[in-house]
């Protein structure tokens, strides 16, 4: 791999002049970002970055606003991908990383020692924006759904012979390869961060934020199709990387970086998931003692108590790090609940400054392996940090994420997707013509149904998309029928998905439906 490639400034190209529009600058205005900056720009204004402020990280619906959403942690993942992207282009081995990329002819120094950093914070901010609401069970929740009605959607009933209709259906689905079925019974919200990046957001010229190549192949986490997803496998392959539809645009992201080799990760994403694994490592835990289900003392406690931490140097030092801190929080003579608070945000500042020095040290140790094998595991995993970190993960999965409060509102969540999908469902596929996603729906609640679903989502499923590198003729209409289910109720906050659920049951009942 070639940095040079790597850090691409590549967008899609414009398809007519009247699209590329007036490329020249009036004299008083000075060019002042890079085009990587302008990639995080373009995601930091995006509607489903602000979407995310009403979405689940740990706790779904939480009034308490000092407690992470998605959003607030997206930009604390950011925050740390940018902070170890300035250290490392001015490290030692950023020295080699420049050369590598300048040595392309198309990259200056600067220029590199600024896309670096600005590319981490982009795909920081970004990592979350295709996950449904209320956190991984929203994920769950849709999967359910899907292979819980498998027997409606992929299969048709032979009765149907002879029916127009029916037979047009069973062709279509017929048509259903392995990776169409998998992309749903496996819905990923990594790989509908890629699609909402790329297809479903309106800029001007039907490309989504059209952010640059080098930014989108560091986005991707995962880099496989559905039907190659392997649980035991490395890193990069135990989840979907992106959906069927979406393929080629992969395939061109991935040549022009220089990624086409394998299904290699791009090396910045190794130091984006370590961001994110930190982040909800460690403040997680944090949440839940503002949120007092847990204390300070509770973790303390534990991480005393785990025999791997006994030897363990970094872990070590942390402890000594909060106890200081904790001690000088007592003599303040704080309440039960400041002190608690402060001494946590001591502890978060010691583990985060811990993790961040333990990622570098072995991002830079791996650097060989990252830029020619790739590593089979996680970046934060093969580092000094990770009997610490493994020893919290435990903790909040014990104490927080199995929380009575959190496992009853997750359960509301579930329930509401299902009945949301089953409604939404209706509008899509209840239609004169099965052929013209276009046609009018059968009757006045499916009508409504369909009317509710986003402008944008519907804009691609009937066809409007001009884009030729985005068309979806191809694509089975069962496949597309589902994609759009699957965009809308991914792209819902956590409150909107309940409003809209109620609203929609409320008109679901009568001779209308």
């Amino acid at each position: 791999m070639q940095w040079s490639k790597l850090l691409s400034k590549e967008r899609w190209p414009r398809e007519t002049p009247e699209e590329e529009g007036d490329t020249t600058r009036p004299d008083w205005m000075t060019v002042s970002r890079t085009e990587t900056e302008r990639d995080y720009d373009r995601i930091l204004f995006a509607t489903p970055t602000r979407r995310l402020g009403d979405k689940t990280q740990v706790f779904p619906l939480e009034k308490n606003e000092s407690v992470r959403n998605r959003l607030t942690h997206s930009h604390e993942v950011a925050n740390l991908a940018r902070s170890i992207g300035t250290h490392l282009v001015h490290s030692e081995l950023g020295n080699l990383i420049i050369e590598d990329a300048i040595s392309g002819g198309e990259w200056k120094e600067d220029e590199v020692k600024r896309a670096v950093p600005a590319i981490l914070a982009a795909v920081g901010l970004a990592h979350d924006m295709g996950n449904p609401p209320f956190g991984h069970q929203g994920e769950a929740a849709i999967r359910d759904w899907v292979t819980s009605r498998e027997p409606t959607l992929f299969q048709v009933r032979e009765d149907t012979a002879g029916y127009s209709a029916g037979d047009l259906i069973k062709a279509d689905v017929d048509r259903l390869t392995k990776q169409h079925r998998e992309d749903f019974r496996q819905f990923e919200g990594n790989a509908q961060t890629l699609r909402t990046l790329t297809r479903l957001q309106v800029v001007k010229d039907n490309r989504g934020l059209n952010l640059t190549f080098g930014t989108l192949a560091a986005t991707m986490k995962y880099t496989v199709a559905s039907d190659h997803v392997i649980s035991e496998a490395p890193a990069h392959g135990k989840k979907v990387g992106y959906f069927a539809a979406e393929a080629d645009l992969v395939a061109t992201v991935r040549t022009a970086t220089g990624l086409s080799h394998g299904e290699m990760r791009h090396p910045l994403t190794y130091l984006m998931e370590a961001c994110d694994d930190t982040a909800y490592s460690i403040v997680d835990i944090e949440d839940a003692v503002k949120k007092q289900i847990v204390s300070f003392a509770d973790l303390i406690d534990w991480l005393k108590n785990d025999e791997t931490l006994k030897e363990d140097e970094l872990a070590q030092w942390v402890l000594a790090q909060a106890e200081a801190g904790a001690n000088s929080a007592r003599r303040a003579k704080l309440s039960s609940a400041e002190f608690n608070d402060v001494s946590m945000q001591i502890f978060r500042a010691s583990a985060i400054t811990a993790f961040v020095a333990a990622t570098i040290k072995c991002f830079t140790a791996h650097y060989d392996a990252i830029m020619t094998t790739g590593l089979e595991k996680s970046l934060l995993d093969v580092s000094l940090a990770a009997p610490l970190a493994k020893s919290m993960k435990k903790f909040a999965f014990n104490n927080a994420y199995k929380h009575r409060e959190v496992l009853k509102i997750e359960l509301n969540g579930f329930n509401t997707i299902h009945g949301l999908m089953d409604m939404l469902w209706r509008g899509i596929s209840e239609r004169e013509s099965f052929a013209d996603p276009k046609s009018p729906r059968t009757t006045p609640f499916t009508r409504y149904a369909y009317s509710r679903i986003s402008e944008n989502y519907r804009r691609v499923f009937e066809g409007r998309d001009t884009a030729k590198r985005a068309s979806d003729d191809a694509l089975p209409i069962r496949y597309r029928e589902l994609q759009l289910l699957t965009d809308m109720v991914a792209g819902m906050t956590d409150q909107y998905a309940i409003d809209l659920y109620n609203e929609l049951k409320g008109f679901h009942v009568g001779a209308s439906a």
